[in-house]
């Protein structure tokens, strides 16, 4: 039997950064739908939360999955419900990409209060602010946070 625990923290935002997650009810809805469709698809969602224009996720990776199959499913499945349940005032994209960066053991709690503060940390921060914070701290260019988050 083989034993994985790998964890990643992961972000991504609304195409263009449009602010359509607004509201608590409606980040609520989003946030249980993903929590539950993580369940069936056997990806161990940790927690998850967000702000009107991006969601952040910590998740462990079973051992046949992958970051970007992961995302994959979270997103796209969680988009196109958004759209059928019409929950939204217009069409609901994900942006195309995603960051994503591994947590240490001993960073997972750190991990789980900072996602599980979102509301509150972003009066005080902007998305674009927290994204150049993560571009540095994990050692990526400048021209890769345009690429990320475009």
């Amino acid at each position: 039997m083989a034993y994985l625990r790998v964890w990643i923290q992961m972000v991504w935002s609304t195409k263009n950064r449009e602010p359509l997650i607004d509201g608590n009810e409606l980040r609520h809805a989003l946030f249980n739908h993903i929590s539950e469709n993580a369940v069936k698809k056997d990806i161990y969602l940790d927690c998850i939360n967000g702000s009107c224009d991006h969601v952040h996720a910590l998740v462990s990776l079973g051992l046949d999955q992958t970051v970007s199959k992961i995302a994959q499913h979270l997103k796209g499945e969680s988009s196109h419900w958004l759209n059928q349940q019409n929950l939204v005032r217009r069409k609901f994209e994900w942006q195309d990409n995603f960051f994503a960066a591994s947590v240490s053991d001993s960073a997972v709690n750190q991990v789980r209060i900072y996602i599980n503060n979102q509301q509150e940390h972003h009066s005080k921060k902007t998305f674009s602010e927290e994204f150049g914070e993560f571009i540095k701290v994990h050692g990526f260019s400048e021209n890769s946070s345009e690429r990320l988050m475009g």
